[in-house]
């Protein structure tokens, strides 16, 4: 009998033990990270987690809204924008650790169409690019706000044609959805990074915005004040070390 009162003692204790919660330490660091790098993020942060470190959380989308959600208080550890402005834009507000800024990536701004319904233009002064869209619209990440969109039009701003595109285009939130409006084949022609395109067996590149068009595409990284994350800074480390470069290089990103 006493031996079994034991045992039941012992059961009952194991009940009553407080049960083991997840703490923050136990997903990795919080990204956010700009639209067009899912693949490569993913990647990396798989990367990561097969060194034996919790893998990193990542979160997607444009990079204005990105840094509006950092404004507005967002506990996140890592920002990592498609372009310079954005993270400036965050930076002068007080959100970014000093010393952290750096640029990791950079890009190509292409012109896109269906895979299914190529198109024949060449990318120069005053080409027909309304003419070529018909009735359709231009598929692009808002050009007001977005830099995939903001690259695009000062591109055709330089080309001469922006113009005759204005009322044709197809405003999207971020350059994945701009992407998606091409692959569905609801737009006829979209503007993308190069990335995108390769990511994407839906398109195919009609052609490459000469460099002088629009200004260089970089990616900053950089981590936020409200980083709590014990990996945080390790992370932004690997992310700019050559095993990083050589993950981006991977996904077709150029240097910065």
């Amino acid at each position: 009998m006493p031996s079994l009162i034991l045992r039941l003692v012992a059961i009952l204790s194991l009940l009553a033990a407080p049960v083991a919660h997840a703490t923050p330490d136990d997903r990795g660091p919080l990204i956010l990270a700009a639209a067009s790098m899912q693949e490569a993020m993913t990647a990396a942060a798989d990367s990561w987690a097969g060194r034996g470190h919790p893998r990193p959380v990542l979160s997607f989308a444009g990079s204005s809204a990105l840094a509006r959600q950092i404004k507005a208080g967002a506990p996140a550890d890592l920002f990592l924008s498609a372009d310079e402005e954005w993270m400036t834009d965050v930076e002068r507000a007080g959100f970014i650790v000093r010393g952290t800024r750096a640029n990791m990536a950079g890009n190509r701004l292409v012109l896109i169409a269906p895979a299914a319904k190529p198109v024949a233009l060449r990318i120069g002064r005053g080409m027909p690019i309304a003419r070529a869209l018909g009735n359709g619209r231009l598929a692009m990440a808002d050009p007001d706000s977005v830099p995939a969109g903001k690259y695009g039009k000062a591109a055709l701003t330089a080309l001469g044609v922006w113009p005759s595109v204005a009322p044709k285009v197809a405003r999207a939130d971020n350059v994945r959805a701009a992407l998606a409006l091409v692959e569905r084949g609801e737009a006829p022609l979209g503007i993308v990074y190069a990335t995108d395109a390769q990511a994407s067996r839906a398109v195919r590149i009609v052609g490459t915005f000469p460099v002088g068009s629009h200004a260089p595409i970089r990616y900053p990284l950089a981590r936020l004040k409200a980083s709590r994350h014990r990996d945080a800074e390790a992370f932004r480390r690997y992310l700019l070390s050559g095993t990083g470069k050589t993950i981006l290089a991977r996904y077709g990103f150029t240097a910065p």
